[in-house]
């Protein structure tokens, strides 16, 4: 049984860093995505970045390029996504999430997703 869970949110101030970590369980082979996701209230889910494990090569959506690195420690069994510049509107509960379906860090959006971790806020104020 797959299983994923996060860790490393709070509360930072804006231009500050955080580091969110997701471990993984369960997989039988590295032909797998995570994708980090985040959801602020009253908005949809947004498929921040992705991470494809057996070739490590990513995606971002545009309002975190620059500021966000999405790695893997596969002798962890770990993702994580380093947040830099952090900006109020970065504000929101951010999940892991690993697909078996989807080929290509781009397919970055939930409906490829099927085991979610339970989220992590992150809060971006002064």
């Amino acid at each position: 049984q797959v299983q994923l869970v996060e860790s490393g949110g709070g509360l930072v101030q804006p231009g500050g860093s955080l580091r969110l970590s997701c471990v993984a369980s369960g997989f039988t082979s590295d032909a797998y995505i995570i994708g980090w996701f985040r959801q602020a209230p009253g908005r949809e889910r947004e498929g921040v970045s992705c991470i494809k494990i057996r070739d490590g090569s990513t995606y971002y959506t545009d309002s975190v390029k620059g500021r966000f690195t999405a790695s893997r420690d596969s002798a962890k069994d770990t993702v994580y996504l380093q947040m830099a510049s952090l900006k109020p509107e970065d504000t929101a509960v951010y999940h892991c999430a690993g697909s078996r379906r989807a080929y290509r860090a781009s397919m970055c959006s939930p409906g490829w997703f099927d085991v979610w971790g339970q989220g992590t806020q992150v809060t971006v104020s002064s």
